[in-house]
């Protein structure tokens, strides 16, 4: 990481990804995740949904849609979000191809 100083404090730019940076495990997930979340909320909003209303579109209980938007989604996988994004109207494009380094990356684009 490419270190300077800005007004006499020592600032160093991010990975891109704050969980690595933070080193948490299986960081490249927890961006995924996160970034799945944030499109459930948006659709959420779009879609002037209750939490109630979410929940049964999404297929989850009330209680796990709380959790979700308040930033708790451990108990839910990669899967189940991207199938709580497709109940509620979105669809996801899975894209594969070959990595520009050795070992590839997981990258998250929402349109």
């Amino acid at each position: 990481m490419k270190t300077r100083m800005v007004d006499g404090i020592e600032v160093q730019r991010g990975s891109g990804n704050v969980f690595a940076d933070l080193g948490l495990p299986d960081a490249d997930k927890l961006k995924i995740k996160t970034g799945l979340v944030i499109e459930i909320r948006k659709a959420m909003r779009a879609l002037a949904l209750t939490q109630q209303d979410a929940a049964k579109r999404m297929g989850i209980t009330q209680p796990k849609v709380s959790d979700m938007v308040r930033g708790d989604f451990t108990n839910l996988s990669e899967r189940k979000l991207m199938d709580c994004l497709t109940r509620l109207g979105y669809d996801i494009e899975i894209k594969v191809r070959p990595a520009q380094a050795e070992i590839g990356q997981l990258v998250f684009a929402a349109a």
